[in-house]
């Protein structure tokens, strides 16, 4: 099978922020995950240059369902009613009925949801496969952490990693977690890079930007972060010293790593899963 071939969004207009991946599969081409609906006309023109159009896709294999990963789902089925949405099945009843999704995040992004992200449409039923062990050519494993629905696939030592193996904008060498609300979770996440270490994938693609080969620095460097930035917050730092902080740690790369997950983001999903772990009772 070919390698996936990366797309470049361009949300907003910017470079390097939300990519997308085109997969050739046993049943046809396919994406790995498709970014927001307000991406799709990128997305169609970078198809062309493949030779394809949306209505030739066959499959869309989803790491999570935030918006800058699956927002345009909706959207392509719409236009091409015989593609099948492979996503966890905790995560599937949102692609159905997005609207109780849509409320909770337009309270987060007030008058810039539409701007960013677009419009969201429902998903029939018949064109969503809940996730296994297997998808397509692709082992597929859960990776809670940054959300409790993620998944990851993996093909010929290539990890489609979502959000599971953090943020890193090529040609950038730091690595941050993504870290926004609501369910972020340390544990699960520790667990989850456990897994992605014993899987010993050689390449990762992710969707905040880029592929990457030094797998083993890239994880440890990002199990580091997390936990530094989650003790930062635990310890009582505020919002506006979270983002100064990781301002200081990204330095020049700060404005491209701004666009991909924004430092105050992280900042009130690490306040929040502080939030449970305190009110939760005590063992």
């Amino acid at each position: 099978m070919a390698e996936p071939q990366l797309i470049d969004l361009r949300h907003l207009g910017h470079e390097r922020v939300i990519a997308a991946y085109l997969l050739d599969t046993s049943d046809g081409p396919a994406l790995f995950d498709c970014g927001p609906a307000t991406t799709v006309e990128t997305l169609r023109a970078a198809l062309a240059e493949h030779g394809l159009a949306i209505g030739d896709l066959r499959h869309l294999l989803l790491s999570h369902i935030h918006f800058d990963h699956a927002g345009a789902a909706g959207v392509l089925v719409r236009e091409n009613a015989r593609l099948t949405v492979h996503v966890s099945a905790f995560g599937a009843p949102h692609l159905v009925d997005p609207s109780r999704l849509e409320r909770s995040a337009r309270r987060l992004y007030a008058d810039t949801f539409d701007t960013l992200w677009g419009e969201l449409v429902p998903i029939p039923d018949e064109n969503i496969r809940f996730v296994g062990d297997r998808v397509l050519d692709f082992d597929c494993f859960p990776s809670p952490g940054h959300a409790t629905h993620h998944v990851c696939y993996l093909r010929d030592g290539v990890l489609l990693a979502g959000d599971a193996a953090g943020v890193r904008i090529d040609p950038a060498e730091r690595v941050i977690p993504p870290t926004p609300p609501p369910d972020i979770d340390i544990e699960e996440w520790d667990a989850t890079l456990d897994e992605l270490e014993r899987r010993q994938p050689n390449r990762l693609a992710l969707i905040h930007f880029g592929l990457f080969d030094d797998v083993a620095r890239h994880l440890a460097e990002l199990r580091e972060r997390l936990h530094h930035d989650s003790e930062l917050v635990g310890a009582g730092a505020t919002e506006d010293e979270f983002v100064a902080a990781s301002r200081a740690h990204l330095g020049a790369d700060t404005g491209r790593f701004e666009h991909a997950v924004p430092a105050w983001q992280c900042y009130q999903g690490l306040a929040r899963y502080w939030e449970r772990r305190r009110a939760a009772p005590a063992e």
